[in-house]
């Protein structure tokens, strides 16, 4: 067995914030902003989406692994950007928006690509990095990953599709727990929800994840294609009218008092002292 080379892609020095090579027909993509344990930007997001149109249409690619530089896989949206946006209501709904938006528009590729996506979870995976991870096909994490639904801490509903996702996966009334009390998962507690696929401890994570794309490039891909399609037709039908309506709700959100007190609080590592407006 040939383990591929995650280091060969994971390079903070590269100004690219999502790196993409090839090795053995699989690609690997990588979020590439360690410093900020790969949180999601604007920039990130159309990088990041770019490169699953990369993959798709790229023959020579059979299956796409999806994970993080550095300790984290992603720490979700980009605190830095919603900072940036405070100033005015107008200019928050705006910035929700358009991360939402584009969050839903790399959810949908990734369900929509016609390959195997393995998410290779590496330490932290939470807001819309957890949700995206939901949306692979696989999700193989080592034991020190850990799992957070953030967005209602800082006055927020998920995006990225977590409610969905999480509601096929677990059920609503897990989902519920999950989204409305916003507590940290660790890996165990994360497999035993059925949330993953392999736990493995963090040494294992790329031999793990090697013999699992090996599995998947030996198959036949025009049947793994309409298998995944399959199950979106059986699974998936109502993924697109959700992710538009959490679109909708992130902006209204993000223009409320209790939006601008979760990102303060925030940054000033307080507890959060909400209003109801």
């Amino acid at each position: 067995m040939t383990t591929f080379d995650i280091t060969q892609t994971a390079n903070p020095a590269q100004s690219k914030k999502v790196l993409f090579d090839v090795q053995h027909a699989v690609a690997i993509i990588t979020l590439n902003d360690p410093t900020s344990l790969n949180a999601l930007h604007s920039d990130m997001i159309a990088e990041l989406s770019a490169a699953l149109d990369k993959a798709l249409y790229d023959a020579q690619v059979k299956v796409i692994v999806l994970t993080g530089a550095g300790r984290a896989f992603c720490s979700g949206g980009d605190i830095r950007e919603m900072v940036a946006a405070l100033d005015t209501p107008q200019d928050s709904a705006h910035m929700a928006y358009s991360l939402a938006d584009g969050l839903g528009e790399v959810v949908r590729k990734i369900r929509k690509i016609n390959k195997p996506i393995i998410a290779r979870i590496n330490g932290t995976a939470a807001g819309a990095g957890m949700n995206i991870a939901l949306a692979c096909d696989f999700r193989v994490a080592s034991d020190d990953a850990k799992f957070l639904q953030a967005f209602v801490n800082i006055g927020l509903v998920p995006d990225a599709g977590g409610i969905y996702l999480l509601t096929q996966l677990i059920g609503a009334a897990k989902t519920t727990q999950l989204v409305m009390l916003g507590e940290l998962l660790d890996a165990k507690t994360a497999q035993d929800l059925g949330l993953l696929h392999r736990l493995v401890p963090a040494d294992a994570l790329d031999a793990t994840v090697t013999q699992l794309t090996e599995r998947l490039c030996a198959l036949p891909t025009l049947a793994l294609a309409a298998i995944k399609q399959s199950i979106n037709q059986v699974a998936y039908t109502g993924l697109a009218a959700a992710l538009e309506q959490e679109t909708i709700y992130q902006a209204q959100m993000a223009q409320t008092q209790d939006f601008q007190e979760g990102v303060r609080a925030f940054l000033q590592k307080r507890p959060a002292q909400f209003v109801g407006r």
